[in-house]
């Protein structure tokens, strides 16, 4: 007998998925076009209150560190609820957050504003859930990837939008502009699941969930998913740790001011967007999920490898670049994978762990690279990345091997 407690694993769509993605995908990228304004002007909305490295930092990590308390959460609640619910609230918490962040009067209440927009807006787990509902599984990491691009589309526009508003001269208020900018945009992103996004789940009886401890404890020791959340934690502290002290990198060793450090990210966000539109899926689907995560880390070892020794911009675009590639030809198949060994029951508890590991890895990175950057050298944080990066290429290998007879988590 029905109950409204229960979620059917394969529902079928009320849409058409082709239609019911692309609307989710429009609806993403507006969001992510403001969440890209917001992420380069961070260290100088940071320096605008004369902070020190390490709050500048704190401020970077803040939102990561709301994610890794509000992913899992969220994941597991549109398990047991539906999707569409979740996002209208989370995507609504977004745009209160930004606005108070234009008005924040000192560091310590941007902090908290920070945190709880994290906490409150940690949705990616979400997301990905509503595309694995839809897709089937050969598709997802192709399915996966077009999410990407329309993140990545969103810090073409978004980091561009953000320099040329941004007026770093009056202080704290010279960024209250790019931040209502990004409320907006986010309140339309509500507006617009609200409207035009359909439920892609069905209630029926007898869901049982974990708590996230017991859902943790039970993640690392899966043979493929406790090897991809290591990889997330250790890509995701290396990657965060090189974008937020770029800005800094690039004043140092060139000059640069916001409008550089913007224009670095829009390239890296043109290599994203292409990257996932028109080569992982592909690749994925010619080469294996596995083998194509391994060739992404160790593409973007190279480059974090190669930066310090970059002579001018057109260098650095280039490398950043091919990091970005390598970060797009891998983490779609995260998901992918980590779908494959998940009860359909659980998709968006399993994905909201994995999510919420690369939000501990976004709290990690900024503050380790800022202190390492800080104390020993303003090319540390490159260094530092590559170390922690190269052991994700044998993660994934070695998630890869065990895929095919790992039991469902």
């Amino acid at each position: 007998m029905a109950s409204p407690d229960r979620l059917l694993p394969e529902p079928k769509p009320q849409s058409p998925p082709d239609a019911a993605l692309s609307v989710l995908l429009v609806v993403v990228f507006m969001n992510l076009l403001g969440f890209g304004i917001v992420i380069p002007l961070l260290p100088f909305y940071g320096r605008s209150f004369h902070a020190p490295p390490w709050q500048i930092g704190l401020i970077f990590s803040a939102y990561a560190m709301g994610g890794f308390v509000g992913e899992p959460f969220w994941g597991r609640l549109s398990d047991r609820i539906g999707r569409r619910p979740v996002l209208i609230s989370t995507l609504a918490c977004n745009c209160i957050c930004y606005a108070g962040m234009a008005f924040a009067p000192n560091l310590i209440a941007a902090f908290f504003i920070r945190f709880f927009g994290g906490m409150l807006a940690g949705n990616g787990s979400v997301v990905q859930g509503y595309i694995t509902d839809v897709t089937p599984p050969d598709e997802r990491a192709g399915k996966l990837a077009r999410l990407g691009v329309a993140f990545n589309i969103g810090f073409i526009v978004g980091p561009t939008l953000g320099g040329w508003l941004a007026q770093p001269g009056l202080g704290p208020a010279g960024f209250r502009a790019p931040f209502l900018v990004a409320s907006a945009l986010g309140g339309l992103s509500a507006l617009g699941v609200a409207l035009f996004v359909r439920e892609s789940r069905h209630r029926v009886t007898g869901l049982r969930q974990l708590n996230r401890f017991a859902m943790f404890a039970r993640g690392v020791r899966h043979p493929v998913i406790g090897p991809l959340l290591f990889l997330t934690l250790a890509a995701g502290f290396a990657f965060t740790g090189i974008e937020s002290t770029f800005g800094f990198w690039g004043q140092s060793r060139f000059s640069w001011g916001a409008r550089q450090t913007a224009l670095v990210f829009a390239c890296v966000g043109v290599t994203n967007a292409l990257a996932q539109w028109f080569a992982t899926g592909r690749l994925s689907r010619r080469f294996g999920e596995a083998p194509m995560l391994a060739c992404g880390m160790a593409l973007t070892v190279v480059a974090q490898l190669a930066l310090p020794l970059a002579s001018g911009f057109f260098a650095v675009a280039t490398l950043m670049s091919l990091m970005a590639f390598g970060q797009s030809v891998a983490f779609p198949n995260v998901a992918a994978l980590i779908s494959r060994v998940t009860d359909p029951e659980r998709q968006g508890q399993a994905l909201g762990l994995n999510n919420a590991m690369g939000a501990l890895s976004r709290f990690l990175g900024p503050v380790c690279a800022s202190e390492t950057s800080s104390l020993v050298s303003v090319n540390a944080p490159f260094w530092l990345a590559s170390l922690v990066m190269t052991p994700t290429i044998l993660l994934a290998l070695r998630a890869g091997r065990a895929v095919r007879r790992a039991p469902l988590l």
